[in-house]
């Protein structure tokens, strides 16, 4: 084996040597590279010795072959990168002259359309003075508006007829004009893009569509997306009632599809469909589907309890090989949802193409995507699994939290009565196979103590939150609104030992870990596992586990992503972490109802900074986002479940409504908080009521450091109350208010202020301020507070003092003063910290 030119170069090697290798060197070399492809001084000579074909190859001659060898080894990695990437982007952009070129068909039937309406527009002008005339254009336009269809024939040659016409309509849909589709906001075609997304605009029903690159072969891309249950999460069970072939080689299929509700405000959905599958000429697998509710001379589904009968328009897959393999695929949604069955604000639920295209369209085209990763390099993710079990964990997360939310009588659900108020619904399950399902056994061979579950659910409407914000808060700060007592008492129904009812804790845990498991490529999914430390100790009758391990599922956090439902589901496990675990899936969902709203800023951040950059209505500058989301909506839906002992029913229900009905007060507090209203409008920053509004609070600030002494607090005193606000919030110094109470607790805090307290504005109000001084600290305080209340300020020395999580921090020196309102009186007190940084 020769050495190349390069590699002499780029070695250092001598031009005038020149090794030549025999056939069983290679083979011994290769050998050795395989097991260690850069071998170290000593592994190098030992090979010589081992190997007596190579003792007359010196040592530096040996090192530059493996040099030269890992070098080609890259080249070739690198080479077959570039090929990749290059049969992409030849298909990427096939596609895309394929996509011009419907557009240009488009846009000429468009102008042929606009040409035709003026001239009609024209004659109807000139004719308005003949009423009979004018009388029949009119009757002639209603009656082409509402065509009237007559039922069609669902016999087998009638459903061979239905099944080639619905192939035409939807190849109409997928590669011509039949539906005018625009680019998903958000969502631009390029090499490294999910694909090409689009929804309908002006038809009828909702409609989307996705055409994208998948590195599977056609037969297994059609084997996926027929198992629709596997990929798509709304899918509560499809059901195949008839098959026949077809004579050009096709099948056609009878199906019956159940889809869950996405909230407990709305009933659920099903489809009574055909589904043809046939090959093309050219080679293309093609499945179609359309509803049947509309059909004679055959089969019928009469209508199911607890469902609404929706339709699926002609949709479908069209799947076409690519060269070098894989496949090119053109995915076509189109539904009528029946909105009319669901209250007038849930409507958009079921008329938003965007949200049609997030859950299902681009659902289908990420999990093809990742499947085709996961084969071409395989790996182990977290925890020892293989991302298809880890799959099979979040589409029982997904199954069990939509099973909660429904709650179908079917599957053993029953409710029980409301304690006069109806914001939260109580269920109970006590069917074997629900309890089989959720595996409720002990591994050392305990038989589990809870025989029935209950779930806690309710949903409300939200207003002025972006969901993923929302969504990221609830993630990150669980300890806002979960109750340690409550996630201690739904562990132990996966541990060895009865379990008895929960008494509400405060702070038992001292913190959350979070352990990454797996996320989809296109970082729209992430499983985790959330590892809550105990730090305290339970009732002598209780059998608690001293770390709480929950298996959480999330989605929807990207904040550009337009119309994304944001989703945030856990259940507690053993930590031994089986593949059987018993799964009782709580968690929130957030959908928002205005998918046309423009996404959230990315540059919004969990520490409520954002809530302080705004002032006035209409202060603003041009392009903030916020002026779009000042009236977006969402529904957000909770579901709690709870494994019990049947004889402490009456209590368990209590508990649940008193825990649901705390969460939601402390998700109605967060979301006002991460509001981009005006902060003065925020009640979740007013301790008692009549606390002024924070630009309010902050010129108080400033003027009552000038007033006591005697030099300004910010830089430029003579901005407005917005811009004071503004200086307040990014002061160098930590800046925080406390009342004057007995026990004084922190209403505000700046930046500086959250950061050194290690909270955030929302849990500011629970932090007292002798909690962050200690012994010493609170001895001096105590000391200077005659003088501040006398003389209005005082000077405090520096010293030591504790974050909301117990961390020490220093500080050089504080300032403490009055703040006064516009009657003078004392409204709280302000401290400085001055320099301060943790220990």
């Amino acid at each position: 084996m020769a050495v190349t030119s390069s590699c002499k170069d780029k070695f250092g090697m001598d031009s005038g040597k020149y090794v030549r290798y025999t056939p069983e060197q290679v083979d011994a070399l290769e050998r050795l590279y395989h097991e260690c492809p850069k071998p170290s001084s000593l592994r190098r000579q030992q090979l010589i010795r081992e190997c007596p074909i190579l003792s007359n190859i010196e040592p530096k001659q040996i090192k530059v072959w493996f040099q030269n060898r890992r070098c080609r080894e890259k080249q070739r990695k690198e080479s077959s990168r570039l090929q990749g990437v290059n049969r992409k982007l030849t298909a990427m952009n096939k596609l895309l002259m394929e996509e011009n070129d419907r557009l240009q068909k488009q846009v000429s039937q468009l102008v042929y359309e606009n040409s035709f309406f003026r001239q009609q527009t024209q004659t109807a002008a000139l004719a308005t003075t003949d009423n009979n005339s004018c009388e029949s254009v009119v009757t002639s336009g209603q009656h082409n508006l509402t065509p009237q269809r007559p039922p069609r024939d669902a016999s087998p040659a009638g459903l061979l007829s239905l099944a080639e016409e619905t192939l035409t309509e939807f190849l109409s849909k997928a590669t011509g004009t039949a539906v005018e589709w625009v680019q998903m906001p958000g969502m631009k075609p390029g090499p490294d893009s999910i694909g090409i997304i689009a929804i309908s605009h002006g038809c009828s029903g909702v409609a989307s569509r996705a055409c994208g690159l998948v590195g599977l072969e056609p037969t297994r891309v059609a084997e996926i997306l027929k198992d629709r249950p596997s990929w798509f999460r709304d899918c509560r069970a499809v059901d195949v009632l008839n098959v026949m072939s077809t004579g050009n080689g096709g099948t056609i299929e009878l199906l019956y599809m159940q889809l869950y509700a996405p909230t407990t405000l709305a009933p659920a959905r099903d489809f009574w469909l055909m589904r043809y599958t046939s090959v093309m000429e050219d080679g293309s697998l093609v499945i179609c589907e359309r509803s049947l509710n509309n059909t004679q001379n055959g089969p019928s589904m009469p209508p199911v309890q607890s469902f609404v009968r929706a339709d699926i328009l002609p949709s479908g897959y069209l799947i076409r090989p690519c060269e070098g393999g894989g496949s090119i695929i053109h995915i076509v949604d189109h539904m009528d949802l029946e909105p009319w069955s669901v209250p007038e604000v849930l409507r958009p639920l079921y008329e938003s193409s965007t949200l049609l295209s997030q859950r299902t369209t681009m659902a289908a085209l990420r999990h093809l995507r990742q499947i085709s990763q996961e084969i071409s390099h395989p790996t182990v993710s977290g925890w020892g699994r293989r991302p298809a079990a880890l799959r099979a964990l979040g589409q029982r997360l997904s199954k069990g939290f939509n099973e909660a939310v429904n709650g179908f009588t079917d599957e053993g659900w029953s409710m029980l009565e409301s304690d006069g108020i109806d914001d939260v619904t109580i269920l109970v399950n006590s069917s074997p196979s629900k309890l089989m399902g959720a595996n409720l056994s002990y591994a050392n061979g305990f038989p589990s103590m809870s025989s029935a579950v209950l779930c806690a659910k309710a949903s409300m409407l939200l207003q002025n939150v972006p969901p993923a914000i929302l969504l990221r808060f609830l993630r990150e700060h669980r300890s806002e609104w979960a109750d340690s007592g409550i996630d201690a008492y739904s562990a132990a129904a996966v541990k060895a030992g009865p379990c008895s009812i929960p008494v509400t804790r405060t702070g038992s845990f001292g913190g959350q870990i979070i352990l990454p498991l797996a996320h989809t490529i296109e970082h729209e999914e992430f499983m985790e596992v959330i590892r809550l430390e105990s730090i305290g100790h339970y009732q002598d009758d209780m059998i608690m586990p001293s770390d709480i391990f929950l298996l959480q599922l999330c989605n929807g956090v990207d904040e550009n992503a337009v119309g994304s439902c944001a989703e945030l589901m856990f259940a507690p496990i053993d930590a031994s972490f089986a593949d059987d675990a018993p799964l009782l899936p709580s968690g929130f969902r957030i959908i928002p109802l205005d998918a046309k709203a423009d996404a959230s800023s990315p540059n919004r951040t969990l520490d409520l900074a954002s809530t302080l950059e705004v002032g006035p209505a209409g202060s603003r500058p041009t392009g903030d986002h916020s002026k779009n989301s000042g009236s977006t909506k969402s529904v957000m839906t909770i579901a709690f479940q709870f494994a019990f002992e049947i004889h402490l029913q009456e209590s368990i229900a209590a508990m649940a409504r008193q825990y649901v009905r705390s969460i939601i007060s402390s998700v109605q507090r967060v979301a006002l908080a991460l509001s981009p209203s005006r902060i003065g409008s925020l009640p979740g920053l007013r301790s008692p009521p009549g606390t002024p509004e924070a630009q309010t609070l902050a010129r108080w600030i400033c003027q009552s450091y000038r007033y006591f002494l005697g030099v300004e607090l910010l830089k430029s005193a003579s901005g407005g109350s917005d811009t004071i606000l503004k200086e307040i919030w990014d002061h160098s110094d930590a800046l925080m208010c406390c009342s004057m109470k007995a026990l004084p607790v922190f209403t505000f805090a700046n930046e500086a202020g959250l950061d050194m307290l290690e909270t955030t504005l929302v849990a500011l109000q629970d932090i007292s301020l002798e909690k962050i001084f200690d012994d010493n600290g609170r001895k001096a305080l105590y000391s200077e507070l005659p003088q501040i209340m006398q003389q209005g300020f005082a000077c405090l020395q520096g010293g030591i003092c504790l974050s909301s999580m117990g961390r020490p921090i220093s500080y050089e020196r504080a300032v403490a003063w009055k703040v006064l309102n516009e009657e003078e009186d004392a409204h709280c007190i302000c401290f400085m910290f001055i320099n301060w940084s943790f220990v």
